[in-house]
């Protein structure tokens, strides 16, 4: 696939380091050279703004699939769509970073000939939101219409897991085990592998049994989340805001600045306004917010979302939910207490690669940062239909969900497997181009 993306952007050079070692990429930037960062990947680069016809022209774009505006400046990423699609039948996504530009409904990408709005804070949103919504998960994804979850849980040292063998686990029927991640490195356990604590582990299964799951190895005494406080109160906190109002939940938001305090009172119905530093401990302990059952710093800083962190835990908040700004901060916020660390910017990175790059192969989920993927593949025609516990992959990888029609199985080892079966796989990013091939290879039938 050719994919041509305009901008030198951190945002930029993520997917292009996603997709240069499978995909023809070229970059467009108006600066004479690229970024450092980008001289180690192997891609060409055109100088110049793809309004112009000739600097499209000059980057190949009659032959490109995907058109990807990534510059730093709205308006230039909407004219440069607009402009690749008059003369290509191409594909394109344009980021944008304000929220005149993100109208789910009135249609304006339509008229622009952009076939893809990404704004990377609403996507952020989503994801906080479902994090929230699932007491302990610090990752959450929904499949097949809400009838299957991905979640993720950190293991406490009071969890009776620790120290345990998957095997002797016992977890409840329709649900498996799909990952660890220790100590930022995810893989794929065997029956052999024994849980530590601070482990995160990853489950897929239906809700309710996932929910028994819980209730039996993660957190006995879980309760229903009451009340949230969010520190920082632009587009995420504001979108958040409205999100839990939905749910009855109780929300305080504290906000620095007085103008845009005004604009959170006139527009949210439910929230509770506070203008003030989120830093302000004697604001946090008078407010006693310590009895929140989670904290969400939103702020546009890095350093004042993990001071604001590490204060309110300090205070006692059970669950603090960070934004980092830049991807490469994620790790290092959970390493030093945060519970959950999102980046509005990798959120944005997985929209792309899950929903435009694969086009064979559909990518429903990333977790753990890009370290894994979930995704989806038919089973042909004339497959002929054999147990799961036979079928050989190349490399690690697990079905996690089959569709059969109208039916949704979490499958065992005797489970079969048969000709247009819908798969859910779960596999590590550096095994899935090998399981991806395997499932497209027609050898595979002949298993």
């Amino acid at each position: 696939m050719k994919v041509i993306i305009y901008g030198a952007t951190e945002a930029a050079y993520l997917i292009a380091n996603k997709l240069y070692i499978e995909h023809d990429i070229t970059v467009i930037s108006e600066a004479e050279e690229l970024p450092d960062a980008f001289n180690k990947l192997d891609l060409s680069f055109v100088q110049g703004n793809p309004s112009s016809t000739k600097v499209l022209k000059s980057a190949g774009i009659e032959s490109t699939d995907v058109f990807i505006a990534a510059s730093p400046v709205d308006e230039r990423n909407i004219v440069a769509c607009w402009n690749a699609g008059k003369f290509a039948d191409v594909q394109t996504l344009c980021f944008v970073s304000k929220f005149e530009y993100f109208r789910d409904n009135e249609g304006f990408h339509i008229d622009a000939g952009i076939d893809y709005i990404i704004w990377p804070e609403k996507l952020l949103t989503q994801e906080i939101f479902r994090v929230i919504t699932i007491p302990e998960a610090v990752d959450a994804e929904e499949f097949a219409g809400g009838k299957v979850n991905l979640l993720e849980y950190k293991i406490k040292n009071s969890s009776k897991l620790v120290s345990k063998q998957i095997k002797n686990c016992h977890f409840p029927q329709n649900t498996l085990i799909l990952g660890i991640s220790r100590e930022g490195q995810l893989f794929i356990p065997t029956g052999s592998s024994v849980i530590h604590a601070d482990d995160k582990l990853l489950f897929m299964g239906f809700r309710r049994n996932l929910e028994e799951l819980y209730r039996e190895y993660i957190d006995e005494k879980s309760s229903q989340i009451r009340s949230v406080v969010i520190i920082g109160g632009g587009n995420v906190g504001f979108m958040l805001a409205e999100l839990l109002e939905s749910l009855k939940i109780k929300t305080k938001i504290i906000e620095k600045n007085y103008e845009r305090c005004e604009y959170l009172s006139e527009n949210l119905k439910e929230s509770l306004v506070l203008n003030a530093d989120g830093t302000d401990i004697e604001l946090l302990e008078s407010e006693d917010i310590g009895n929140s059952d989670i904290a969400v710093c939103v702020t546009n800083n890095d350093e004042k979302n993990l001071l604001c962190s590490l204060l309110v835990k300090q205070l006692g908040v059970k669950k603090v939910i960070t934004r980092v700004n830049s991807v490469a901060n994620a790790s290092l916020f959970e390493k030093v207490g945060v519970d959950v660390a999102l980046s509005p910017l990798q959120s944005a990175i997985d929209e792309v690669n899950n929903k435009f790059i694969e086009t064979d192969i559909n990518i429903l989920a990333t977790v753990e940062r890009g370290q894994g993927e979930v995704f989806e593949t038919t089973i042909a025609e004339n497959f002929k239909s054999i147990e799961l516990m036979n079928m050989k992959f190349p490399a690690n990888a697990i079905v996690a969900t089959i569709k059969r029609g109208h039916k949704i199985l979490i499958p065992k080892g005797d489970t079969l497997i048969r000709a247009n079966d819908i798969l859910f796989v779960f596999t590590t990013t550096d095994n899935a181009p090998v399981i991806k091939d395997f499932f497209k290879n027609e050898k595979y039938y002949e298993i």
